[in-house]
């Protein structure tokens, strides 16, 4: 069921049903839209596909943005009142909601790599067959642009402008053009000129990166490439196709980028959503001049 549809059904619930006032039903919309941006954002289930696991983790999210107990609070009885209403409806089998507190300890940041590990993670893919021409174009494009799984793995083929060096992203109603740096281009430009002709099973076929099968690819097949290579270059780290998108973010914003544009090239409906990378920046920072000055 799309977001669009929930909502629109559970605001007519809180209007009819329950008669609610129109104070209190703005104040449920606002919440449960704040959560389908956090969720399309983290490349996350949508809301009635959502699980328990998401929503904890989005309530150490607005933790994580300063918001306060109350503010949480808040959040927690919307989510409840959502969830209820689709479980007796039958809609979900299992209400995500049902034993959420507003007093969960607090999670840690996200989980990035280096610039060195980035890079080490880059050079796995050997190019001497047309998987790892892929693979390799893949995690490049990953990694120079940060978008989400679910929007690499939708892209078509007339996506790609090469000769400018962009790439157009699609996510519901919104559209971006990200740039791509030189590698990233090079990486795409072998593959679609060399390699993927030979994958594709059918010469009308649209997406852009395709499996062995020559259909496109799927979010648990990229996944199983990314630890694929994350053992074979040997990162203890527990990564996952998001945490290209996490480094990239905190990269940029390292190496001087602003959050606004940091925010409209991760696709944020949100800049609350692209503040959590200062986070990280801030505490890496900290943790550098703790080691390194000789008085901390």
């Amino acid at each position: 069921m799309l977001d669009s549809v929930s909502l629109a059904r559970f605001e007519d619930y809180l209007r009819y049903e329950r008669n609610s006032s129109k104070n209190t039903i703005a104040s449920y919309m606002r919440d449960m839209r704040q959560l389908a941006g956090y969720l399309e954002d983290h490349d996350l289930p949508n809301l009635i596909d959502a699980g328990e696991k998401d929503l904890n983790g989005y309530l150490d999210y607005l933790r994580r943005s300063g918001k306060s107990p109350a503010t949480i609070l808040r959040h927690v009885a919307t989510m409840k009142r959502f969830y209820e209403y689709f479980a007796g409806a039958g809609d979900i089998v299992q209400n995500p909601a049902a034993t959420l507190s507003a007093e969960r300890a607090e999670k840690k940041l996200p989980q990035i790599l280096t610039s060195k590990e980035v890079e080490l993670l880059l050079e796995q893919p050997e190019c001497n067959d047309a998987k790892g021409y892929r693979d390799r174009a893949m995690l490049e494009l990953l990694y120079a642009t940060g978008i989400r799984v679910s929007e690499l793995i939708g892209l078509n083929v007339t996506d790609v402008n090469l000769p400018v060096g962009v790439i157009r992203c699609r996510s519901r109603d919104r559209e971006r053009v990200i740039p791509l740096y030189p590698k990233a281009v090079r990486a795409l430009n072998e593959y679609m000129e060399f390699i993927r002709p030979q994958m594709i099973s059918d010469p009308d076929e649209q997406s852009l990166f395709v499996n062995v099968s020559g259909e496109r690819m799927t979010r648990q097949g990229f996944w199983k490439i990314v630890k694929t290579y994350q053992h074979k270059a040997k990162i203890e780290k527990d990564i996952t196709p998001h945490t290209l998108r996490h480094s990239f973010a905190a990269h940029l914003l390292e190496n001087g980028a602003d959050l606004r544009s940091i925010q409209e090239m991760l696709g944020h409906a949100d800049l609350s959503s692209t503040q959590i990378y200062a986070h990280i920046v801030n505490k890496q920072l900290k943790d550098v001049y703790n080691k390194a000055h000789p008085r901390a």
